[in-house]
């Protein structure tokens, strides 16, 4: 039983007489922040006193008469100026726990209206190695998806890759002029990955576009600042304190866009300087031409070209899944950019026809408004482009799997793609659908600056996992050899617990964060015994199994003892009830699609156990009856662990 969602149920009845609309003040019933106050609390009648032009606890009074909680509740008490606290009653905490351990949900009951959502997270270019921009897509898109099926959704998880498009224009070109054979057939991603970065470079250089680009900004901020300095104060403070700050903002503006061009020019010296792209900048002046030529030929079916894609596919995919098997990530269906190719042009067609895109300079449009710029559908060359593939992804997914729900998980410097994408969906009629972009912020390293190598590269994700793994087995071999007893692990036991615990910090740190903010990625706070971490909840699931170790406990036998789970300490209710939240952190979770709400309980839930650890002896309990209940207790706890843990992609290990 969710026994949020009942309390909030069970108010909306009771404020019916009150309110037409209950919505926003039910949603003012929440946990309490200190037991001194009870379990629940509903701060609901000073607003509502306050529309009603009533006293709030005269409201409050009557909220409580007309509340139907005797069931579960203590009679409700009011305090302050209108504070509605609720209580559990003992005896339903102990009936209600006692179900939670004899049932495998664990006390979450299915969705009575199962939904289907789809649900677009990861997305690499297969033709480069994945890096640690990938990290935060890939688990959190994984997690909802188990969050969500658990739930009892219908789940379809598509990885949309990027395995079309201008990225194997360049590597057919690079590969046709630059490649390095024996690199090749030695490893073959490796080489076409080269091949892209120096294709894309030579590009890049020989693009006068984005100077140009900032020049002109450059110009423009110029000469609004010096308008701006040539304005004579007016002696208004207020209008005069505008003018100062519209000086300053300029000045900011002018400082990034100076900075922006010293950068570029600072790579460009960097490659001319370079010993093995130097050389080649004079005689690649036409590269770009080159590169949009192989692409046009590869996306027109030209037979050498599509070979060359044919065989650079196969062994670029298995690269990425190499990572996705280390992670424990798998995928309903794999659609790239290219399985939607054939249906581009029927796409225009259609927003043409139903006069939802229209003609601009020779470009197919979509129009969103006079502030607003247009999303192009098909360039005036007939290129089509990444908002044409996601409209056919669109149509595809609601022609197949008829979704209730399609959820993109993706960075948030996407927003405005998605914003787009959305609105020309909806043109389309489709008012029942719900489309979320499922944004989330970056990796930052510890200057604040997105997360990156030495050399400026963008660290690889398989890497990033190789390094937070034998940091792991450091942490593993120094926690077992300060066993009292001596070490208990083998090499091989403490290699394969350090796999589990290397890759889980990694994927915790990324969830525990709220998706929309930046974090700092730091290797010793991931793996730390103490805190938010996976490991801390690792650890507390392996603590329970040396109970059980230590105890020599049979855990089939003792969850088919018919003795009761007991209630007779306060650390035993609190934990109890902690258990009995459990429905409440999955409803959190995917509500607004944010796992951190997942890890906030998981982490309570480790610190609530540990309370009770040591206030409460379990094997060394003062009867056999008490003893059965804490062990039961504390089987509860590990599996609620364990079940949550799952739900994050992440896995438990018995030591530690």
């Amino acid at each position: 039983m969710n026994i949020l969602a009942e309390l909030k149920s069970r108010f909306a009845t009771a404020l019916a007489p009150l309110v037409d609309d209950s919505s926003e003040l039910v949603e003012m019933v929440r946990t309490s922040q200190d037991p001194k106050f009870g379990d629940y609390q509903a701060n609901c009648a000073m607003p509502l006193g306050k529309q009603l032009g009533r006293p709030p606890r005269e409201i409050a009074q009557q909220i409580v008469d007309a509340l139907n909680v005797s069931d579960l509740c203590e009679p409700p008490e009011l305090a302050g100026p209108g504070f509605i606290n609720l209580r559990l009653k003992h005896d339903w905490i102990t009936e209600q726990i006692n179900a939670v351990s004899s049932d495998e949900r664990l006390g979450v009951e299915p969705v009575s209206e199962p939904r289907t959502y789809v649900i677009d997270y990861s997305a690499p270019n297969v033709a480069k190695p994945m890096h640690v921009g990938h990290i935060r897509s890939t688990v959190i898109g994984d997690s909802l998806g188990r969050t969500l099926k658990f739930l009892g959704h219908h789940v379809i998880s598509d990885n949309h890759i990027g395995d079309w498009g201008t990225q194997f224009g360049m590597i057919i070109y690079g590969y046709r002029n630059f490649c390095d054979d024996a690199a090749y057939q030695a490893a073959p991603v490796q080489e076409l990955a080269r091949l892209y970065r120096l294709v894309n470079q030579l590009v890049e250089y020989h693009d006068d576009r984005p100077a140009q680009a900032i020049q002109q900004k450059l110009s423009e901020t110029e000469t609004h600042l010096r308008r701006q300095r040539a304005v004579e104060p007016t002696g208004d403070k207020k209008a005069d304190k505008k003018a100062e700050k519209a000086i300053r903002r300029l000045k900011g503006t002018l400082n990034e866009l100076q900075k922006q061009q010293g950068e570029l020019e600072k790579k460009q010296v960097t490659l001319e300087a370079d010993p093995t792209i130097g050389p080649l900048l004079v005689d690649q002046k036409d590269i770009g031409q080159a590169v949009l030529k192989e692409t046009a030929n590869l996306h027109s079916g030209d037979a050498k070209n599509l070979a060359l894609w044919k065989e650079f596919l196969p062994p670029c995919r298995e690269e990425i899944n190499k990572v996705y098997r280390r992670l424990d990530v798998t995928f309903d269906h794999t659609l790239g950019e290219s399985f939607y190719h054939d249906r581009l042009a029927g796409v225009v067609e259609d927003l043409r026809a139903r006069g939802i895109a229209t003609e601009s300079d020779g470009a197919i449009c979509v129009f969103f408004g006079e502030d607003e710029p247009p999303m192009i559908v098909q360039k005036k060359d007939g290129a089509f482009l990444y908002a044409t593939t996601d409209l056919a992804t669109v149509q595809y997914r609601l022609e197949t799997w008829q979704p209730d729900a399609i959820l993109y998980v993706v960075d948030h410097r996407q927003s405005l793609h998605f914003d787009h994408l959305f609105a020309t969906v909806r043109k389309g009629d489709l008012p029942d659908l719900e489309l979320q972009h499922v944004s989330f912020g970056t990796v930052l390293d510890d200057n604040g600056r997105p997360y990156k190598t030495r050399s400026g590269d963008t660290v690889g994700l398989e890497g990033l996992l190789d390094e937070s793994v034998a940091r792991a087995l450091q942490v593993v071999s120094e926690n077992d050899d300060a066993k009292p007893s001596g070490p208990e692990l083998s090499a091989q036991q403490r290699a394969e617990i350090a796999e589990t615990v290397g890759i889980a910090a990694l994927k915790y740190a990324d969830l525990s964060h709220s998706r929309t903010s930046d974090y700092v990625f730091s290797y010793d706070k991931m793996l730390a015994l103490s805190g938010n971490t996976a490991t801390y909840m690792q650890y507390a699931y392996a603590r329970v199994q040396n109970i059980f170790s230590r105890g020599k406990i049979d855990v089939g036998r003792l969850r088919a003892d018919p003795s009761p789970i007991m209630i007779t300490e306060p650390a035993e209710r609190a934990l109890a009830i902690m258990l009995l939240r459990f429905p409440e952190a999955l409803a959190s979770t995917v509500a607004d699609y944010r796992p951190n709400m997942l890890t906030n309980y998981l982490f309570e839930l480790a610190g609530q156990f540990s309370t009770f650890y040591q206030q409460c002896p379990v094997l060394k309990a003062d009867t056999a009856e008490q003893r059965v209940s804490r062990l039961k207790l504390a089987d509860v706890t590990s599996q609620v662990l364990r079940q949550g843990l799952t739900l994050l992609g992440i896995n438990v290990v018995d030591k530690m």
